[in-house]
């Protein structure tokens, strides 16, 4: 019998489509929430007993974003990230990295235990494996560092189902979960302390006005006195902050039948192969590139299935996910503007979203309430980037520019073999025919004007350059652009 892959991930499959509310009138409040991932809920959940009127808007569903696509780690050893702290900037920041971590990790254990949520946590050991001989030595820094922080690490040199280990080390303390389950347990709880959550409402523009800032959904508007921007990618205010600061780095993730080995390992170095189990699945996650690169997705789903077959895995699900990574590897979680309270952010986790996602959760959450935050100075998004890091923002200009220019010139037919580019009235307009039915998009990302690429895959219009992604039919499915690319004569960005 053959088995049928499912694109989507595992953690979507049977979500309850059915169970929101969207806005449906005017409002005001104290704090607006944008974004029903992993660091807008854990903030609201940490806000739940608080006087202010705190409300929270997600544009899909909440957890349907990058927060539904994890590998749902939670996790301290994250490759080799405190050697990169510490070759970048200096030992106490690599030390209070390390802390935050473990604080974020004590923190979500706790929560899930206080309050008895049922989403599979289970406690794992963790390795950093290398899988070339070049890489040992790299790991056994992390080793040193890590035991100078006073956490207990081993050598291991057996072997590692389902890739070639070199040489490895191991740590204890580290869980796994089921994402979804823990953010719908979260929503549940936060209702109980009537914080409005509402989903399908999607927020398309944001004027200050006065000691407010006034947001526009398709519908209604909301009056904020502070804004915590928990998206993935956030957009409004600063387009420009964000590509010079970080890079996305795009990965592919299957789950396949097979025993639970009570194990997650990630490699050393990229591209990065990363694993753990969730009961009978083992989720098997590789391909890592930057989006600029390898735009074919057809061509990348190909691949990835071919790599699970060369390893007799059976793949059941197949989906991909996009990651934020930051010049210095530690997240921007804070103010964003100097001497202005009203705006705060969450992102660039760097592939490590639930861990940092809480985290932000607690940071942002203790800024809003005035209490002191020991992180806040790490995760500051106005830092000033040490001078080590010259070459990577030339690196990230050059992937940004990289992925504008790719997404302009357009030489593989393979992507394109039901779709053509016309200019009609002076704009790039792609037409994609799906066998009698005709779908007619402006080709350009509202965002930053990149060309979109027609994905095969998922029959979607990718941005190359920042990852939105649209419908068939122009409508946006995934930020950061806010507008569709629905063919209108009127339409303009």
């Amino acid at each position: 019998m053959v088995m049928k892959v499912k694109n989507q991930s595992i953690w979507l499959d049977g979500y309850d489509y059915n169970d929101y509310v969207s806005l449906d009138k005017d409002i005001t409040c104290d704090i607006l929430i944008i974004g029903g991932g992993i660091t807008g809920l854990s903030t609201l959940y940490n806000l739940r007993k608080s006087n202010l009127n705190v409300v929270l808007v997600e544009a899909n569903l909440v957890g349907s974003g990058v927060s539904g696509y994890t590998t749902g780690k939670i996790n301290f050893l994250q490759e080799l990230i405190y050697s990169d702290i510490l070759k970048q900037s200096n030992y106490e920041k690599a030390k209070l990295y390390y802390d935050s971590q473990k604080y974020a990790i004590k923190k979500i254990v706790d929560i899930i235990n206080k309050e008895k949520i049922l989403c599979d946590l289970e406690k794992t050991d963790s390795f950093v494996f290398a899988n070339e001989e070049k890489e040992i030595e790299k790991i056994k820094k992390e080793k040193e560092l890590l035991t100078s922080f006073g956490e207990r690490v081993e050598e291991y040199n057996r072997d590692l189902l389902y890739v070639q280990n070199k040489y490895a080390i191991k740590v204890s303390d580290t869980y796994v979960f089921h994402p979804l389950k823990y953010l719908l347990a979260l929503k549940k709880i936060i209702r109980k302390f009537n914080k409005p959550i509402y989903e399908k409402t999607k927020v398309n523009n944001i004027i200050k006005n006065g000691e407010y800032y006034n947001l526009q959904t398709d519908k209604y508007v909301i009056k904020a006195k502070k804004i915590v921007l928990a998206c993935h990618y956030p957009f409004f205010l600063f387009p420009y902050f964000l590509p010079i600061k970080t890079n996305i780095e795009k990965s592919y993730i299957i789950a396949s039948l097979a025993k639970n080995a009570h194990k997650t390992y990630i490699t050393s170095n990229k591209p990065t192969t990363s694993i753990r189990y969730h009961k009978d699945y083992l989720i098997y996650l590789s391909n890592s590139h930057n989006i600029s690169n390898k735009i074919d997705e057809k061509e990348n789903y190909e691949e990835v299935i071919k790599k699970a077959n060369n390893l007799n895995l059976k793949v059941k699900y197949i989906w991909k996910n996009d990651d934020l990574i930051t010049l210095d590897k530690i997240p921007y979680i804070g103010y964003v503007k100097k001497n202005d309270k009203t705006l705060l952010i969450g992102t660039g986790y760097n592939t490590w979203g639930m861990t940092n996602g809480s985290l932000a959760g607690f940071i942002l959450s203790d800024l809003i309430m005035g209490n002191t935050s020991k992180y806040a100075s790490l995760t500051d998004p106005l830092r000033v980037i040490h001078i080590k890091n010259t070459l990577p923002k030339i690196m990230n200009i050059f992937y940004n520019s990289k992925g504008f220019l790719k997404s302009k010139i357009k030489k593989n037919k393979d992507w394109y073999q039901n779709v053509k580019i016309k200019n009609i009235n002076g704009k790039s307009v792609a037409i994609y025919k799906d066998n009698d039915k005709e779908y007619k998009v402006y080709n350009t990302c509202p965002h930053m004007g990149c060309s979109l690429i027609f994905n095969a895959v998922d029959k979607t219009w990718d941005c190359p350059c920042h990852a939105s992604r649209f419908s068939l039919s122009g409508k946006v499915i995934k930020g950061p652009s806010t507008k569709d690319i629905t063919y209108n004569e009127k339409n303009l960005f």
